[in-house]
């Protein structure tokens, strides 16, 4: 048996599930360590994977200060955090899975790539939307040529009223010196998952973005600091007591309840939005983060994509269009793929649903990056991970110059 064995470097909400890698595929994984300071999510990681105790730290450095023990570390800490582990473990040989994004500045995404490269390991960056049923479909697609070449795209991510408030104007990615830009934090998939489509490199960017709606100013006159003191609270749409309680109320406890207390209870989320962070009104927090963004990509080939976010919808998976020379594609980021072919002036409805259920988030990509990344480890191939240390490097890239064009207002030009 060629089992692999793993640490864990966060244990949050993504930490957690990337660690399911070790309950999908038993036979082939298992965590042995863990490095979490949260009480409560570091003996919930003990108990369900039986990790010995000589194994379990609050710290990450204790774990990379003692010789190797494990095959390949997760590391899913906070954006602010990825790069001082993520280059220590490299240098201690282990092979990396790193939660998008790679590092919140150029200079942490080189030192980590050049310490990937240096140290021969297998590396992967969380751009699970790489490793989705709908991508393979349509990647499979535009391979075969039938669109002829690509010309333009036009890219939509519809954040979502509700998931906007919850992590981008109430929770930890809500502030640029906290976090990370919204682009990098939200959209880095996006860019990932544009270049990866588009299969040649983006050569320049323009961006506009605002943070438009979640400040003081458009506070409705009445309204309080909390959602609990507030007398007009029933007529908001981002009421904290609307979004979580309603969960509450049908006993769904998980993301984004779990975000708010782990405690399954109904009381349990009721006082920690009374009280907590999450029961702020959405137009009196110190969030800084864009709610809507365009950003215009010039590619390699002369090809042009048009990329937009907002918070100002409803919650759901991309959408794409897709133009060529012989076609064009329409997606819905999860089961639907319709191509119009020029030349019969025919429809084609592709219907991924009879393949089969989703099952895993992000449409499937979350446990197609943790099969791929574990099949690497067994086969020893990292042929199998979709983005390389280099192309993910150029991702990020194309991240931070549009946040330097959108801010500068110019065109940014990319130097690789």
């Amino acid at each position: 048996m060629n089992q692999k064995t793993f640490i864990v470097i966060g244990a949050g909400h993504r930490g957690r599930i990337y660690s399911r890698v070790a309950k999908l595929f038993p036979d082939r994984a298992r965590i042995v360590g863990i490095a979490e300071p949260n009480d409560f999510y570091r003996d919930y990681m003990v108990k369900e994977y039986n990790i010995p105790l000589e194994n379990v730290y609050t710290d990450w450095k204790q774990l990379a200060g003692q010789k190797k023990i494990a095959d390949a570390v997760i590391i899913a800490t906070q954006d602010k955090m990825h790069a001082e582990p993520a280059v220590a473990f490299a240098n201690l040989g282990y092979h990396i899975m790193l939660e998008k994004p790679m590092a919140t500045t150029e200079t942490d995404c080189r030192r980590i790539v050049d310490a990937v490269i240096k140290n021969k390991i297998i590396f992967a960056v969380c751009h699970v939307m790489r490793y989705t049923n709908f991508t393979h479909n349509l990647k499979s697609i535009l391979d075969s040529g039938v669109i002829g070449d690509i010309v333009t795209v036009q890219h939509l991510e519809n954040v979502g009223y509700w998931h906007q408030a919850h992590s981008y104007v109430r929770g930890n990615w809500r502030n640029e010196q906290l976090s990370s830009p919204m682009l990098l934090a939200k959209s880095c998939h996006d860019m990932d998952w544009l270049r990866y489509i588009m299969n040649v490199r983006c050569r320049k960017v323009s961006s506009f973005g605002y943070l438009t709606y979640f400040k003081r100013a458009n506070q409705p006159k009445g309204a309080a600091d909390r959602c609990f003191d507030c007398n007009v609270e029933s007529t908001c749409p981002y009421s904290a007591i609307k979004i979580y309680l309603r969960h509450a109320a049908n006993n769904r406890f998980g993301w984004p309840v779990d975000v708010v207390t782990h405690e399954k209870t109904y009381t349990a989320v009721h006082e920690a939005i009374k009280t907590g962070p999450y029961g702020r009104c959405v137009f009196a927090c110190d969030n800084n983060v864009v709610d809507n963004q365009v950003v215009n990509l010039d590619f390699d080939g002369d090809r042009t994509c048009v990329f937009t976010m907002t918070a100002f919808n409803k919650t759901g998976h991309r959408k794409t269009r897709i133009f060529g020379t012989r076609g064009e594609i329409y997606g819905d980021g999860l089961n639907i793929i319709e191509r119009y072919d020029f030349l019969t002036d025919k429809t084609e409805i592709i219907d991924l649903s009879k393949q089969g259920p989703v099952t895993s988030g992000h449409g499937g990509g979350d446990n197609g990056l943790a099969g791929s990344f574990l099949d690497a480890l067994i086969k020893d191939d990292p042929s199998t991970i979709l983005s390389g240390p280099k192309e993910t490097l150029e991702s990020h890239l194309m991240v931070f110059a549009a946040e330097k064009a959108r801010k500068e207002n110019r065109v940014v030009d990319i130097e690789l």
